[in-house]
């Protein structure tokens, strides 16, 4: 239940963070942020995927105590709170499904609620395990378990953010065959000084300096640009 609480408290801010970052994201640019505000989602969701890791180790190492020191535990409890965590984070599951395809920052919540949904159903198995049968070290075992699908579910969603925000050449952006193509275009000397990045995970923006072998009009620049 500790583990389930504190998972739920982490999703509770991670929502507020990503609703805020998806405010944000819709200011329009100015002279001072002339992108404006459109790369505050994927920060969320770099902020969101580094929460649930941090949660994710402290519940392990709190499973580890209590394989070291066990307690008694009230299963009926368990269970009638695990059934309220289901039903709760089951809906808001639904809520965001959609959404969270192709947006990174939906996607984070999203996560974190589905985890939780998985958290509460094992925190029921681990309920019913403890009333009919029990077995009390499945309290910390399942906790060890959630601990490890957090960390699995928020590596991937922490890289792909973290290599946003540090302006990562977008995975599917071959840049060696674009210069090559534009290099191949006519009156085209080279191509240098070229830059890919994404700005948010629907914008990507490319920049590139170009020689040209011989003096060309404007128009004819143009045209090849």
């Amino acid at each position: 239940l500790i583990s389930d609480a504190v998972h739920n408290f982490s999703d509770v801010v991670s929502l507020i963070i990503s609703y805020i970052a998806s405010k944000a994201s819709k200011q329009q640019a100015s002279v001072f942020k002339t992108f404006g505000n459109k790369r505050s989602e994927i920060l969320a969701a770099f902020i969101n995927a580094s929460s649930l890791m941090v949660v994710a180790v402290l519940l392990m190492i709190e499973a580890v105590k209590r394989i070291q020191h066990p307690e008694p535990i009230e299963a009926n409890i368990v269970i009638w709170l695990a059934l309220l965590g289901i039903a709760f984070n089951g809906y808001s599951v639904l809520l965001l499904k959609k959404n969270s395809k192709d947006n990174m920052n939906i996607r984070s919540a999203y996560l974190h609620l589905f985890s939780d949904m998985l958290a509460s159903i094992a925190v029921l198995l681990g309920g019913v395990l403890i009333k009919y049968f029990d077995v009390y070290l499945v309290d910390s075992l399942l906790t060890l378990g959630i601990g490890i699908y957090l960390i699995v579910m928020g590596f991937g969603l922490l890289n792909s953010s973290f290599k946003v925000l540090m302006l990562y050449t977008p995975e599917d952006i071959e840049i060696e065959e674009i210069v090559k193509e534009v290099e191949s275009i006519d009156k085209v000397m080279n191509m240098h000084h070229v830059h890919a990045w994404q700005l948010n995970e629907h914008e990507m923006h490319l920049e590139a300096h170009i020689d040209f072998d011989t003096d060309i009009k404007l128009s004819e620049f143009d045209e090849i640009l």
